[in-house]
């Protein structure tokens, strides 16, 4: 009496069901129908990627899809899509190649080019690497250039070069300051 109660109570449930529930079964079951076939030579049931997709696409989208499920456990497809997210998330988060780093050689020739030319700039150092075979960016050489300081101008500058010069020779030094009105 009491199965005849279930499945009567199971039948109404049915009836409310939608459209889209009643496929995803369906499409579950089918698919589950098609891998026991498959592996119906070897006594184990073996599961491909796709098959395993499928099952963690149902369970995105399907709210009872644990019902349906029969030849795995669901805790099974729990830990396959967890194991799809680890894996996306360790594919995106993988170091970029990005370029090549210089070697200690080059560094030091693009140090010493801009010691001994002071005046060059970083065009025209990377194009004097360019022609000696070295493929690299014009921000590199600026990277590893010496900076040179830069001379002071202004009554600070004369003042120092005063200073500078050697106590036996006559320094006449006229600083004029122009005052607007």
């Amino acid at each position: 009496m009491f199965a005849i109660v279930l499945s009567l109570l199971c039948s109404i449930r049915q009836g409310f069901r939608t459209r889209a529930a009643i496929q995803a079964e369906i499409l579950a079951l089918r698919h589950q129908l098609l891998v026991l076939q498959r592996s119906a030579r070897a006594h184990k049931v073996r599961l491909t990627a796709s098959d395993r997709f499928l099952w963690v696409w149902l369970s995105r989208l399907w709210r009872e899809w644990r019902s349906a499920l029969l030849i795995v456990k669901p805790e099974t497809v729990i830990a396959w899509h967890r194991r799809g997210f680890r894996l996306y998330w360790s594919w995106k988060s993988r170091h970029p190649q990005g370029r090549p780093s210089l070697s200690r050689e080059v560094i030091d020739l693009i140090r010493r080019m801009s010691l001994v030319n002071p005046r060059w700039g970083a065009p025209r150092i990377h194009g004097e690497l360019l022609k000696l075979g070295f493929e690299l960016s014009e921000a590199t050489v600026a990277k590893y250039m010496v900076r040179h300081r830069k001379r002071r101008v202004g009554p600070v500058a004369v003042g120092t070069a005063i200073a500078r010069c050697p106590p036996h020779r006559p320094v006449l030094a006229l600083l004029t300051h122009t005052v607007p009105t």
